[in-house]
């Protein structure tokens, strides 16, 4: 497959995006959580679509979130014409987290969402909505405690959807995020205690985009002090089976300052053991 999705359409799309529409409507003001995923960009495009200047785009400028995927989620906003507001954070400033316990997505999405909270009371929009989705409630999420908390909808949710619902109607819809690989805030590379520094997020960023630019699809690049451990799916293995491209790659990681690169032969997987 080559790291490309193949989703197979549910019988019942059609009543996900009518049961969707429904939420959205009910709600006749949202600001979306958009981090330009497959997830948030399918509310972020309905939302517009049904409430038209009543729906806004709200995304995290922080160092925990690439750069590459900013740029993404700023063209794709820009294409459809939506009003795409930006929240300046920097999670390593809050208490507790940069010691990376157990507790960091809550504190993340608990300090993310109270400034979502003052940005729509300033536009005058009545609720915050995310991209969680129905898979998404047998993982362990500790920000969807602070979402709960601070009134955070989850359209997805509401609607029955889950995930390959997303990616079918996205792709019924037109939308370019349909077959986009998951991702997740670059602290997510880190094992649990490990502490975590700007210097180590832009270290692990730059060595994602080695990756990146060699042409794979879905991957991780987790950090272990000296040690860069690479996750990739196992359909992409085959590549990195080339001398040329595993020495290439080798060295372009270890000029983002690791001393050992290695494999790990799991493979790519959502939700690494101690990464949440």
């Amino acid at each position: 497959m080559n790291g490309i999705l193949q989703v197979k359409e549910p019988k019942d799309l059609a009543l996900c995006r009518d049961r969707l529409c429904r939420v959205l409507q009910e709600m006749r003001s949202v600001g979306v959580a958009y981090s330009g995923g497959v997830d948030s960009a399918l509310v972020m495009w309905m939302a517009h679509d049904l409430l038209k200047e009543a729906a806004i785009a709200m995304t995290s400028i922080s160092p925990t979130f690439p750069v590459s995927q900013l740029e993404e989620a700023k063209a794709l906003a820009a294409r459809r014409g939506i009003r795409h507001l930006f929240v300046e954070s920097d999670e390593l400033t809050i208490p507790g987290y940069v010691e990376n316990g157990p507790g960091r997505c809550y504190l993340c999405k608990h300090d993310l969402y109270t400034k979502m909270g003052h940005l729509i009371r300033r536009e005058g929009i009545a609720w915050i909505a995310d991209g969680t989705h129905l898979d998404d409630l047998g993982d362990v999420r500790p920000g969807l405690t602070a979402a709960r908390q601070l009134g955070v909808r989850s359209p997805l949710v509401e609607a029955g959807m889950n995930k390959a619902d997303v990616r079918a109607l996205s792709r019924q819809l037109g939308l370019s995020t349909w077959d986009k690989p998951a991702s997740a805030c670059l602290s997510s590379r880190f094992p649990r205690g490990t502490r975590i520094t700007h210097e180590r997020l832009r270290q692990v960023e730059a060595a994602e985009a080695v990756l990146q630019q060699a042409g794979f699809r879905q991957f991780r690049v987790r950090y272990h002090d000296a040690i860069a451990r690479i996750e990739l799916a196992q359909d992409e293995f085959h590549q990195v089976l080339d001398v040329q491209c595993r020495q290439t790659l080798m060295a372009q990681i270890q000029a983002c300052g690791f001393t050992w690169v290695t494999l790990d032969l799991a493979g790519y997987g959502a939700g690494s053991p101690q990464s949440l």
